[in-house]
């Protein structure tokens, strides 16, 4: 027997919300089968299970919020019998409930109270509560910056409760803590019983929350340093008019193509741009999956990923980067999607923008841009010519590499779209 935890669908989620399950008790599962869809403060996202089994039990209840790396299935391996029992986890998360007692230990803070919109199983309060209240400072959890927010804010931690991973408490359960505190010292005496219905989500300002809490973290751990190059597109435009004369209307290929599959392929060639910094040490990917950025038409921006786009033909990364777009807007991803990049390209030449500079997606190290392809005066053969340019940017992590380097890969990627029919 073993348990699938819910897992980290980029650095800017530490929770989601259970929406809906796709598998059921019995059920055989094999590694990529999507078995629930779990919302997140940017989309609803199709949960993946990373290995073969048969699903045991449900862990968590549909409408639940449930903190990253909580466990959600039981499964048994596959060839194990079956068996009529409660995964141990789940006797002692279940006990206090029946039996109305406290909790044996930390298991039973594995479950977040559900939602207003969830209809819990009514449960008698325990005078045995408070025990349990008292004992948890011992073993809270204390993000670094919580705290230090905490100070701020005056807010005793003993009473906050923690979303966060194996429920230690977070900066957005500090901030939380504070405002229902303030809330509460500001209303009325006698609320109404509309006054006591909380508020709907925000789902915007929950994104913004999300995207905001990721690039603090980026730009307080990442040294970053910034290089541009000026790549000429000449070569590359041509011979997309010539490709694009053999192809149906719905498989033409766009520059942005190009410009993924090259950066791809320069990963091969400097292995320190493509990979995640994790735990102290950087991992290098063997294939680059590219996390595109993508703006969402009501607001933020989301970067899923491409998997191994270098060994893609230009035609299949086409077509698959047109359907990752329209499931990115319309909230449909998978966890691997969200999980997976190693690398983010950023184009913002559709907007009109010359160049980017972006920031880096934690605990990826590096993020390319590319701004407009427009012409521009340049000097070719000696003599002036006006020539179709697009300014490429690299934003790199300097814990694992140097601008000698990062310079290096970007004239690889430049040297590689002036040779269109090798991609």
């Amino acid at each position: 027997m073993f348990e699938f935890k819910l897992p980290s669908l980029g650095a800017d989620m530490d929770k989601g919300t259970l929406l809906e399950w796709k598998v059921a008790p019995g059920q055989a599962v094999r590694k990529g089968d999507v078995v629930a869809v779990v919302d997140t403060s940017k989309a609803a996202v199709d949960v993946e299970i990373w290995s073969d089994g048969t699903v045991q039990e449900m862990l968590v209840d549909i409408g639940q919020e449930i903190p990253v790396g909580t466990p959600i299935i039981a499964l048994r391996e596959p060839g194990e019998p079956a068996t009529a029992k409660a995964t141990a986890r789940t006797r002692k998360a279940r006990a206090p409930a029946a039996a109305g007692s406290s909790p044996a230990g930390p298991p039973a803070t594995r479950t977040p109270s559900a939602p207003a919109t969830m209809v819990p199983t009514p449960v008698t309060p325990s005078p045995a509560a408070p025990p349990r209240s008292a004992a948890a400072p011992a073993r809270q959890r204390v993000s670094p910056a919580a705290r230090q927010r905490a100070q701020e804010l005056g807010v005793a931690l003993e009473t906050v409760t923690g979303t966060g991973v194996q429920g230690s408490v977070t900066l957005r359960d500090v901030e939380q803590s504070a405002a229902g505190a303030a809330a509460a010292v500001a209303a009325p005496a006698a609320a109404s019983p509309a006054a006591a219905t909380p508020p709907a989500v925000d789902r915007h300002a929950e994104m913004r929350r999300a995207i905001a809490a990721a690039m603090q973290k980026s730009k307080r751990e990442i040294p970053h340093y910034y290089l541009s190059e000026t790549i000429p597109m000449r070569k590359a435009l041509d011979w997309l008019r010539r490709a694009n004369t053999t192809r149906p209307v719905t498989e033409r290929l766009l520059p942005a193509a190009l410009l993924l599959k090259a950066v791809a392929l320069a990963t091969r060639d400097f292995p320190e741009m493509n990979g995640l910094f994790v735990d102290g040490a950087y991992h290098a990917s063997t294939v680059a999956h590219i996390g595109v950025a993508i703006s969402l038409r009501q607001g933020g921006l989301i970067a899923p990923a491409l998997h191994d786009v270098g060994g893609r033909e230009l035609g299949t990364v086409m077509l698959e980067l047109a359907d990752l777009v329209r499931r990115c807007r319309a909230g449909s991803l998978r966890s691997s999607e969200m999980s997976d990049p190693t690398i983010t390209v950023t184009n913002l030449g559709d907007q009109g923008v010359q160049q980017v500079f972006g920031v880096i997606y934690p605990p990826q190290v590096a993020l390319v841009g590319f701004g407009r392809v427009a012409e521009r005066p340049r000097v070719e053969a000696g003599q002036l010519v006006v020539m179709p340019v697009v300014t490429a940017s690299l934003s790199a992590d300097h814990r694992v590499s140097d601008g000698h380097r990062g310079a290096l890969f970007l004239m690889r990627i430049s040297d590689l779209l002036q040779q269109p029919d090798q991609l």
